[in-house]
Formats: structure tokens, C-alpha cells, sequence
């Protein structure tokens, strides 16, 4: 096979490992990611994780507002790739990029299509208790997440890793036509949502394995929080850790809070909070933050 050249097309933590492993086999002519964002107090411009590693690697970076933008698609066009490979980029590509290299643009995502289409589909697996996820190398068309399936792996929850080594081994045979795409399954289709920050809002009425798996879903961001009922205003508590007890009692209420012990009534079950956060304040274990922020059993927190 004469070599294949590879534009990347990725932004999140998880695109790296797939950059590399490709960095390493094929000639990626061009690395394409979110432009840097302003963060922390003094707003400084953050590189994206894949941007920090293709700077690494020594890989040219484009950077596009709009990945519609005419002059970005003529610069794509120069490059002349073979291959567009695309993970985690954060943007939906228009018709003229997807027509443009010669053997099309391939997407990596992680999850068993059609089963979670979309923006989050690992929050989604967590979120509802999948046992396990994986991930789908497809063709990419002009739907979401609708093309043909060219190969597919399964893997336990929390465990991304099989996208790195599955990618690799299957672009080659792709590409020689010893693979052809499959139009995906009807049946089983699922969408996964964007997610909002107000998705992370506690529903005390739900069983605690429920809430335990919206703080696995949605840890780091946007995080699973609540309001405890306080005066003169209820006070915004942020839960980062904690697990499943089967202590039962009114929906919301404090039935513990003493030394390293928070247990709040759910629905089903308890939640057991372990290490948590008030609003403006830092992440603190449960027995650092009843040390200055005592609470009482009966207190009651806010559902939904």
C-alpha cells in the first residue's frame, strides 16, 4: 500500500490515543481541532488536548471556526488526503468534506450503533446502567451517526482503549477493499442527547443506584448537584463521590451526618455522599465538610 495520507479531525481527551496510534503507522498530513478557548479566572487561551499533542508530534494544526468555512475546505482540498479520520472533532462536517478525500471520511464512536447515536454516548451507556459499551469505526454520511459500519469492538464501561488498536488494524483492510461497509441495523436505534447543565440535578424520588449512575455519568462536567433547604437561601452542594446504601426513610432527609457519614433517603435506597462541594468552596470528604458545616438528621433536601 503507497502511503496513506491522514487528516485527523479531533478535540476531546479521548481523541489522543486514536491520533497516536495513527501518527505512528500512517502520514498524517494535518491535524484539525476546536479553536483555543478562554479559561480559568484570567481567561487565557487553552489549547485542546489534541491540538497540545499534535504540537507534540510536530503535526501541522488547523484550527477553523466553522468547519463550513470555504478557505478551511480549500486548505483541506491542497492537503489532497486519501483519508479523513474523525474522533470526538465537535463539529458535524458539511457534504463537501465528506466528499473530499478518496476513500471518504471515517468516524470513531463510542458506542455499539445504532445503539446511541449522538452527542454523549459513554454518559448515556453509564447513565442507564449498560454493563458494558464499545465502539463502531463507520463511514460517515449525512446523517448523525447513521453510516455504514465497517467494524465494531465491545468494551466494559469506562474503558475507551479498544479505539486506539481497532482504528489501526482496520484502516488498512478498509482501504484495500477487503472491508465493506454495512448499512447499520433498524431496529435498536437510539439518540444521545447533548447534554445541559441542568441534567445534572439530583431527583431525590429516584432509587440511589439511579442517582449514582447520573454522578458517574456526568462527572466531570456538568457534575450531579442539589440544594439543601437553609436559611436565608438554600445552599448548592455539588456531589463528587459516593455509593449506594440500603438505609430507607423520607425521600430527601438527612438520616446520617456524624463523623464520616452523610446518608440521604432516595426513592430507593440511600445515597452514602462521600466527598462533596458547597458552592465557591472546594471539594471536601464528607468528614471535613461536617467539621465546619455540621449537619442534622432530618434536614432535608431539595428534589428534581
Amino acid at each position: 500500500m503507497k502511503e496513506l495520507r491522514i487528516i485527523f479531525m479531533g478535540t476531546a481527551e479521548l481523541s489522543c490515543a486514536s491520533l497516536g496510534k495513527l501518527a505512528g503507522k500512517f502520514s498524517v498530513v494535518a491535524v484539525v481541532t476546536q479553536p483555543d478557548k478562554p479559561r480559568g479566572r484570567e481567561l487565557k487561551l487553552q489549547f485542546s488536548p489534541v491540538k497540545t499533542l499534535a504540537e507534540e508530534l510536530k503535526l501541522p494544526v488547523l484550527q477553523p471556526l466553522k468547519a463550513r468555512d470555504e478557505t478551511f475546505i480549500a486548505q483541506l482540498r491542497g492537503l489532497k488526503p486519501d483519508l479523513i479520520v474523525v474522533v470526538a472533532y465537535g463539529q458535524i462536517l458539511p457534504q463537501s468534506i465528506l466528499d473530499l478525500p478518496k476513500f471518504g471520511c471515517v468516524n470513531v464512536h463510542t458506542s455499539l450503533l445504532p445503539k446511541y447515536r449522538g452527542a454523549s454516548p459513554i454518559q448515556s451507556a453509564i447513565l442507564n446502567g449498560d454493563a458494558e459499551t464499545g465502539v463502531t469505526i463507520m463511514k460517515m454520511d449525512a446523517g448523525l451517526d447513521t453510516g455504514g459500519i465497517i467494524s465494531q469492538a465491545r468494551t466494559p464501561i469506562l474503558k475507551e482503549d479498544n479505539s486506539q488498536t481497532l482504528l489501526v488494524e482496520t484502516i488498512p483492510d478498509y482501504i484495500e477493499g477487503k472491508i465493506l461497509p454495512e448499512p447499520q441495523p433498524v431496529e435498536g436505534a437510539s439518540y444521545a442527547a447533548k447534554i445541559k447543565k441542568e441534567d445534572g440535578r439530583i431527583d431525590w424520588n429516584e432509587p440511589a443506584e439511579k442517582i449514582l449512575n447520573r454522578l458517574r455519568a456526568f462527572t466531570p462536567w456538568p457534575g450531579v448537584f442539589t440544594s439543601l433547604h437553609a436559611e436565608p437561601k438554600p445552599q448548592l452542594l455539588k456531589i463528587w463521590k459516593a455509593e449506594v446504601v440500603g438505609n430507607n426513610g423520607h425521600v430527601g432527609t438527612v438520616l446520617s451526618a456524624d463523623k464520616n457519614r452523610i446518608v440521604v433517603a432516595c426513592g430507593k435506597d440511600a445515597l452514602r455522599i462521600l466527598e462533596l462541594q458547597r458552592e465557591c468552596g472546594r471539594r471536601l470528604s464528607a468528614q471535613e465538610f461536617l467539621a465546619g458545616h455540621p449537619l442534622k438528621v432530618g434536614q432535608q433536601f431539595i428534589s428534581g
